[in-house]
Parts: C-alpha cells; sequence; structure tokens
C-alpha cells in the first residue's frame, strides 16, 4: 500500500465519524501523489504526513451564557491549532449550529494549505461552536462571546494563534471578543483579525475575501483567454463573501444573476442590485423573500437550485459540498466555463471531478478565497507596526498576493506536469513550503 493510502487509512481509523476532515485529507493527498512519491522514503522516515494531518492541539469546552429569559444555556466550542510550521495560527472562528469537531478539522487542514499560499508568515487553524447567532439579542451574543473568550483567552495571542470571523462570527461578535479578552489579560494587542476600525482593524477586510476571488478569478480567465468582463455569472449565498464577490464582478463588466441563503435562492435577470442585497442581509438581517418582493422582474424559488441557471461563471461563496454532481451536470449543460470557489470546499469530490473532465476551468477554495485570510494578516502587520493603511493600499496588496496566487498554483501544477489542474497546483504549492519548514525545525 502506497505511503498516501495509508495515511488515509489511519485518518478515517482515527478520527471516526468527521466526513469533511477525511473529504479534505483525501483531496489534498490525492493530488499530492506525484509530490509524495518523488520524495516517500525521506517523508516516511519524518512521518510527514502522518504529523501534516494530526493537529498540533485540539481545544475542546463548553460555554455556559445566560439567555434573556434567566435561562442558563451551554454550547459546545472548539479551537484547533492544526500547524504553525511557517507561522502563529491562523483561521476563522464560525457559530452556526452545524459545527462541530470534524467540521473544524476540516476548516482547519484546508487553513494549512489556504495560508502558505497567501506568501504571508501565518499557520494554519480554525475554531467555533455550535452556537446560532440567529435571533439572538445583542445581549445574548455578548454573553456568549464573553463565555466563550473566558476560556479560549488561555490558548492565543498575538504571537501565537490570531482568530477572525466567519459564518455567524461577524464585527459585532469579534467586538465583544476583544473586549473580553484585553479585560482579562490587560493586553491591547493583535490577537484577532477583522476588528472596527476605531479599534485596529483594517481598511478593505470586509470586502476582502468576495473582492481577492474575482481577483484571482479575472487572472484565471485572462490566462485562459477570456475576459471577465461581459460575462453571466451565478454566485451562492448571501453573506459577507457573496455580496462583496457580487459586488466587485459587477465592477469588472460582469453581470451576477443569483444569490441565495438558507431558505431559497433569487434569479434577477436584471442583475443583483447590490445596495438592495446589503440592506437586506447587513441591516435588516432579513430574507431573500424581501429582495425577490422589491424587485418586480426578480423570481424567488425555495430549497436549491442557484446553479441551474444559464451562466458562464460560477462562484459557490455558501457553504461546503453545496455544489453537488446534479449541480456540475448542470454548469457543463449551460455552458459554464469556470468555477472558483467563494467558500471553504464547497464543490463535492465528484463534482469537482465532472467539471474539471468537462473542461471547466476551476479554482479551490484554498487559493481563490485566500483573500480573507490574506487581508487579516495584512491587519496583523498593520497592528504589529501601530500602522493604518488605506483602503486603496490595502486593496492593491490584496489584488498582488491574489494574482501571485494563481500564478504559483498554475506553475505548481505545471511542474508536476498536470498543466491546468488547479487543485493540485494549489495543494502542491502550499504543502511544498509547510513540508519544508516542517524537514527544517526537526521533529516537533
Amino acid at each position: 500500500m502506497s505511503y498516501v493510502d495509508e495515511i488515509y487509512e489511519r485518518v478515517v481509523r482515527e478520527n471516526p465519524s468527521q466526513p469533511e476532515f477525511h473529504q479534505a485529507v483525501r483531496e489534498v493527498l490525492d493530488s499530492l501523489r506525484v509530490v509524495i512519491e518523488r520524495n516517500e522514503e525521506k517523508y516516511r522516515r519524518e512521518a510527514l504526513l502522518e504529523r501534516i494531518t494530526m493537529p498540533e492541539r485540539q481545544l475542546l469546552f463548553r460555554v455556559p451564557w445566560v439567555d434573556d429569559k434567566g435561562q442558563v444555556q451551554v454550547n459546545n466550542a472548539f479551537r484547533v491549532q492544526f500547524n504553525s510550521a511557517i507561522g502563529p495560527y491562523k483561521g476563522g472562528l464560525r457559530l452556526h449550529p452545524s459545527v462541530n469537531l470534524g467540521i473544524i478539522k476540516f476548516l482547519g487542514f484546508e487553513q494549512i494549505f489556504k495560508n502558505s499560499l497567501t506568501g504571508l508568515p501565518i499557520g494554519g487553524g480554525k475554531g467555533g461552536s455550535d452556537f446560532d447567532p440567529k435571533g439572538k439579542s445583542d445581549r445574548e451574543v455578548m454573553a456568549f462571546c464573553q463565555s466563550f473568550m473566558t476560556e479560549l483567552h488561555k490558548y492565543i495571542g498575538a504571537d501565537v494563534d490570531v482568530p477572525a470571523g466567519d459564518i455567524g462570527t461577524g464585527a459585532r461578535e469579534i467586538g465583544f471578543m476583544y473586549g473580553q479578552y484585553k479585560r482579562l489579560t490587560g493586553k491591547y494587542e493583535g490577537v484577532l483579525t477583522g476588528k472596527g476600525l476605531s479599534y485596529g482593524g483594517s481598511l478593505a477586510r470586509t470586502q476582502a475575501t468576495g473582492y481577492g476571488l474575482l481577483y484571482l478569478t479575472e487572472e484565471m480567465l485572462r490566462c485562459n483567454g477570456h475576459d471577465i468582463a461581459g460575462k453571466t455569472v451565478a454566485v451562492s449565498g448571501a453573506g459577507n463573501v457573496a455580496i462583496y464577490a457580487i459586488e466587485k464582478a459587477q465592477q469588472m463588466g460582469a453581470k451576477v444573476v443569483t444569490a441565495s441563503d438558507s431558505t431559497g435562492w433569487v434569479y434577477d435577470a436584471d442583475g443583483i442590485d447590490v445596495a438592495l442585497l446589503k440592506e437586506i442581509k447587513e441591516v435588516k438581517r432579513a430574507r431573500l423573500t424581501e429582495y425577490a418582493a422589491a424587485r418586480p422582474n426578480c423570481e424567488y424559488h425555495a430549497g436549491r437550485g442557484v446553479f441551474t441557471v444559464k451562466c458562464d461563471v460560477a462562484l459557490p461563496c455558501a457553504t461546503q459540498n453545496e455544489l453537488q454532481i446534479e449541480d456540475a451536470k448542470a454548469l457543463v449543460a449551460n455552458g459554464c466555463i469556470a468555477v472558483a470557489e467563494g467558500a471553504n470546499m464547497p464543490t463535492t469530490l465528484e463534482a469537482t471531478d465532472y467539471l474539471r473532465e468537462h473542461g471547466v476551468l476551476f479554482a479551490p477554495g484554498k487559493a481563490a478565497n485566500a483573500g480573507g485570510v490574506a487581508t487579516s494578516a495584512l491587519e496583523m502587520s498593520q497592528n504589529s507596526m501601530r500602522l493604518s493603511w488605506t483602503f486603496e493600499e490595502v486593496d492593491q496588496k490584496l489584488k498582488g498576493i491574489m494574482v501571485g496566487i494563481f500564478h504559483n498554483i498554475d506553475n505548481a501544477a505545471r511542474e508536476y506536469g498536470m498543466e491546468g489542474n488547479y487543485v493540485a497546483g494549489a495543494n502542491i504549492a502550499g504543502f511544498l513550503k509547510v513540508a519544508d519548514a516542517m524537514m527544517a525545525q526537526g521533529v516537533v
């Protein structure tokens, strides 16, 4: 049995009931086979794959808090500090009822390679809780965040582990967590990113993941003989990533015709009205039914179906495994030329393979949605230097990073005889940097 297969079997055996983690490991290791086979003796001797697929530390803890009725509630919470070979752990905090250890491990594992691709000195980590901020009052969210940070603060720091926002964790939640961290430690440091502009946040951080997705997508299209201007784009999601992906795509001359949330999706043939979408989702925190009601030519559909519409480019920006095989078949049938992942692992392995086999350009999330963590690292730099860069400065650095990521993954794919396979290129480029650092630092 090959070293890759041995490690995958070990991961499945030692991490039961964690299918998302198994999927992430398999996807990475399968595309690394050619690299690992060239170095198998050395990697086996150093147990490199055993170490890179096993977190350095896994924290599981309870979060008790009191709701507005005086009832004590208790949630599960996690922080997985996966790999610190190239820098302090860096990765978001997800607050959503679906959160469990396996999902946090899959996200943390992906984060290792995503962070490596940015070229910045940040390692991989992830955390969160099954707490759902939806429908909670500000006081209840504050009570949860303060209790959460009361435990988490023992394990993080500006040079140790720097969490950030994610699904369910926005500026409000980061603010409450940062205030509690400062209260408990007496330190005013860049321990969290995604902070408000008045206390160490970075301009362009809100837009970064969505904008970065489009910068990489534009470069991928350009290098393959296409122009994003004039293209019809299907976007899933209606959160931070989706909103700013839609905004930037339309600034580039594309027309985005879809958005979705957990209950349904809209098709707006006239192009998504970004200002209206922001009002409904960022201000009112309402459903897309309100968007459809305000747009006479807009269609609202319950359930799934974003990727059934005719489009040139698809940008899945919602959650893991949302783009499935039937969606991939619909995209191919409708003439889609490119898919770039704005979310973490939103495309199933079967769908990814189908898209690539049918000639669709495919940019994986660890490359395409790295703009958020890249700008978080830029926020860390500004905090360390006690500086604040302009929006234009941050945006320009972000664009340079995303264009650089595309060429990095493109070159890695070419070097290993897999031209155009950006999934393999992303995994190879991300892995080699981390592997080199791990080997240089000895058995730790």
